[in-house]
């Protein structure tokens, strides 16, 4: 059986009767290294134990999660990919009616808040069988954290799904540890010094490791300078060589994080990708549409882990870390190689990338014996003069991949980060990306152009990006081709008012930018943006932010930034009577006259009158 068993079927046919590990998910089984539960069950295959998944369980009742029997170690449970309610609701906090990670992207087949839901079921099943949680669900929720689809402070997940023991981070190196410790007979309750978790203890117990204080639930779920605080204590140790264990009061019990898990090496980083993956849906979801999820990863390449570009509305920092750790050259060129072996591969590469695309190393020599600074960041406000810029590795990778046989192009989709491209000194990536590596559109995140929004996203200045940006198509231009920006921005971040959306309105028509999408700030768990939409406060310096909260606020600053669509026009108006800026009417909505006409024509019209309706549909054209 080359997919890890599904069914009882699948089992009967591998021949186990017993698995070390069952892997519960809200996922459908994807055979792919870009999803975790694939990555865990091979990486703990590959050390001798055996590993069943049971994807989408129904978790009305007990039954799905008896699939497999009581596992001889430990049930392994996440929500999949992303957060369960991320996964459901979107900004607006509006039911999805489609889900990027099940069959046939149909909705419905996870419950909200799938680990809490998962692990109760389970010990229904088994009562006091070992359960381990882990994932951006677990480990983004890991301390008391803003719960947006609530507006409150919800407990750790740990203490409401009643899990043994809750990984944050990478898990490779933290669930190889917790395996052998089981394998060899120690209790689930006794295993407290692995790093890279979390678990709950008695008031009395004293960890090995030196702790911080966090702070009680009872006081963080009510006052917001502590709960920000909190935040600050729990950012300031996520580094794995200077981050302390911390410890948060839940009454009779205390919730302990062990420091962080050191990231894996470049050579047991190779090694989890050389693993045996199918890299494909599991047949059984063929018949049902397959799994969306898989297009965009099929014929993608991850090359790295970690983010030292830390921006406050991310969670990457929380969950993988700000140390960057990466493939070599030919770990990333033999799966290339794999790939162009698929019957389905076109000769694209669609991406070779990852958290940011153009990280290949630490950001300086530094952090790795010191750790990374606590006080500033790599590349905000402004580069830090120790960071050390070089794409010449990447530019090698890219290079070896384009030789591999079957290969046509190598696209490069995934997040650039256009500020360490601008700090190069030497242009050769950025003439490279712009000859080999886009494909018409170049996507990247300016995100706003008002530094003190900027500030509160973590995001360089404005200048930044009109330096990239004129760079850009100076290189493009010189090269005889016809190349744009896409870029992303965001609406309604904690810093941003009403006039900063407003210049923002200006900066895009100025530049003749007209946006075919904008984002919404989305309070998601474990990120410092989330700590200010709940806070009003900077957990980084303590002072307070503006947050929209209002409904027609975050409308109206959506609106601005896509006043050419008639559609918004109302609110655009509005916005601009409010701030008592009518005379950008005529600049903003030049098309007023033609809107105003088309909705007293439509107004006027008869209901049933199909000629009109067919004007009505040329004129939307």
């Amino acid at each position: 059986m080359a997919f890890l068993p599904i069914t009882s079927e699948e089992a009967r046919a591998s021949g186990i009767t017993e698995f070390d590990f069952v892997i519960v998910t809200g996922d459908a089984y994807v055979d792919h290294p870009s999803f975790g539960t694939a990555v865990i069950g091979r990486v703990l295959e590959a050390e001798g134990y055996t590993v069943a998944v049971i994807p989408q369980p129904d978790w009305r009742n007990t039954e799905d999660f008896k699939r497999f029997g009581k596992p001889r170690l430990a049930f392994l449970v996440n929500s999949g990919n992303i957060d369960s309610m991320v996964a459901h609701y979107t900004a607006a906090r509006r039911k999805r009616n489609s889900d990027y990670y099940s069959p046939g992207g149909v909705a419905g087949k996870r419950p909200d808040r799938a680990v809490i839901v998962y692990c109760n079921r389970i010990r229904e099943a088994y009562g006091d069988v070992p359960i381990v949680i882990g994932g951006v669900e677990a480990s983004t929720r890991r301390f008391a954290h803003y719960d947006y689809w609530t507006d409150s402070v919800r407990r750790s997940i740990l203490v409401d799904c009643r899990a043994d023991i809750l990984t944050y981070g990478m898990g490779e190196n933290i669930l190889r540890r917790i395996a052998f410790l089981l394998d060899k007979g120690v209790p689930v309750k006794k295993i407290r010094d692995v790093r890279g978790c979390c678990y709950l203890a008695e008031k009395d117990f004293v960890p090995k490791f030196e702790t911080e204080f966090i702070g009680d639930y009872d006081t963080l779920k009510t006052d917001k300078k502590l709960f920000a605080k909190a935040f600050e204590i729990q950012a300031r140790n996520q580094d794995p060589v200077i981050g302390k264990a911390l410890v948060e009061d839940y009454g009779d019990k205390i919730l302990i994080q062990t420091p962080p898990m050191p990231p894996l090496t470049r050579n047991e980083l190779d090694a989890v990708y050389s693993l045996p993956f199918e890299r494909e849906v599991h047949p059984s979801y063929l018949p049902l549409g397959g799994v969306p999820a898989i297009n965009e990863v099929k014929f993608s390449i991850a090359h790295n882990r970690g983010c030292f570009g830390s921006c406050n509305f991310c969670s990457i920092a929380f969950h993988q870390g700000r140390q960057v750790v990466s493939r070599s050259v030919e770990s990333v060129v033999r799966e290339a190689e794999i790939l162009a072996q698929k019957p389905d591969f076109k000769g694209y590469i669609h991406d070779i990338g990852g958290p940011t695309a153009n990280f290949r190393f630490p950001s300086c020599e530094k952090q790795k014996k010191a750790g990374m600074c606590v006080n500033r960041k790599c590349l905000e406000p402004a580069p830090c003069p120790n960071m050390k810029v070089d794409h010449s590795d990447y530019i090698h990778l890219l290079e070896q991949v384009e030789k591999v046989k079957g290969v046509k192009k190598v696209f490069i989709r995934s997040g650039i980060r256009f500020d360490y491209v601008i700090a190069d000194k030497n242009d050769a990536f950025f003439k490279k990306l712009v000859r080999d590596h886009v494909s018409g559109q170049l996507k990247v995140a300016p995100e706003h152009c008002v530094d003190n929004v900027l500030h509160y996203m973590g995001k360089p200045s404005i200048e930044t990006y009109n330096k990239f940006k004129k760079k850009f198509y100076d290189i493009t231009a010189s090269m005889g081709k016809e190349q744009y920006l896409v870029p992303y921005l965001m609406s309604s971040h904690p810093g941003s008012r009403l006039e900063d959306a407003l210049s923002l309105a200006l900066y895009l028509k100025e530049n003749n930018i007209n946006p075919e999408q904008v984002q919404d700030f989305y309070p998601t768990p474990g990120t410092a943006s989330t700590c200010m939409f709940h806070t009003g406060i900077d957990p980084f310096s303590g002072k307070p932010v503006y947050v929209p909260r209002s409904y027609e606020e975050k409308q109206m600053q959506r609106a601005l930034l896509q006043a050419y669509r008639p559609e918004n026009a109302p609110l655009v108006k509005k916005a601009l009577y409010k701030l008592g800026r009518e005379d950008l009417i005529p600049v903003l909505l030049p098309f007023r006259k033609r809107v105003e006409k088309d909705a007293k024509q439509s107004k006027n019209k008869p209901k049933n009158n199909q000629k009109h309706k067919n004007n009505d549909k040329r004129r939307r054209k």
